[in-house]
């Protein structure tokens, strides 16, 4: 279980979650980042993917 920054709302995790794993808020929709899974798990805004537009 983790809370998500930006909402604050409860995230169930998986047992396996691994860091760097991007996952969803199902509160606000926003996607996170697994920074750290231990001593407990801590959760950031997810990177934004940046448009290539084609190159």
């Amino acid at each position: 279980m983790a809370t998500c920054p930006e909402c604050e709302g409860a995230i169930n995790l998986k047992d396996d979650v691994q860091q760097g794993e991007i996952v969803v808020c199902g509160d606000c929709g926003v996607d996170l980042e697994v920074i750290s899974i231990t001593p407990t798990i801590t959760l950031a805004l997810a990177p934004q993917e940046a448009e290539d537009w084609g190159e």
